[in-house]
Parts: structure tokens; sequence; C-alpha cells
């Protein structure tokens, strides 16, 4: 089996402009890790140009039960240590969710 690594950072804020930065990052992250090989599914590369498009809500409560599902499938999950990521709730629940799941946490730092 292929291993997919899941990889979170916090997203949501009131500024337009963080979660912009926050999306750069990831992405750069994501597309150095597949550069190397890896196979990556990221939830803000993901979901943030949909969110944007169908002027979705941001946040995890909507995000939840997708991410959930996407986790599900995966065999690991990084962390990327943005600025936020421990306030982040929807990091905090991939963190918890994966570690119920029995899905080995990784952290890493931009």
């Amino acid at each position: 089996m292929t291993e997919l690594t899941y990889l979170a950072t916090p997203y949501s804020h009131p500024d337009a402009a963080v979660r912009q930065a926050r999306f750069d990052a990831v992405n750069g992250v994501a597309a150095r890790m597949m550069a190397e090989g890896q196979h990556v599914f990221s939830p803000i590369s993901h979901g943030h140009s949909i969110a944007l498009a169908g002027d979705l809500p941001t946040g995890w409560e909507y995000w939840a039960t997708m991410d959930r599902r996407h986790l599900g499938i995966c065999t690991r999950l990084v962390v990327l240590r943005l600025d936020g990521w421990r306030e982040s709730v929807g990091v905090q629940h991939e963190i918890e969710i994966a570690e119920a799941m029995g899905i080995p946490v990784e952290f890493i730092d931009a």
C-alpha cells in the first residue's frame, strides 16, 4: 500500500491575508514533500480555492466531516507548525482524530 500523508496546518483567521499566507506556506511544503516522492493530501491546499470559489465557510465546523474522512485513509498526520497551530481548533481536532485512529503524528517547521 502506498503511504499517504495528511498535511495539517492552521488556516482559519479573520484576516484573509493570513489565510492566504497559510495556504501559500502549506502549498510550498506539500510541493517539497511531493518532489521527494511522498504522496500528500493537504486539506488547506484542496479546500482554500474551493471555499473562495463557492463563498464557503473556512472554519473547522464546515470541513470537519470531509477532513475526518480524508484523514481516515492516510497513514500519517504531519502538522506544519505555522504560527497559531497550537490554538487552531482544526489542527487540534486532526491530532485527536489521528491519535484515536492509531495514525502516527509528526511535527515539522516551515
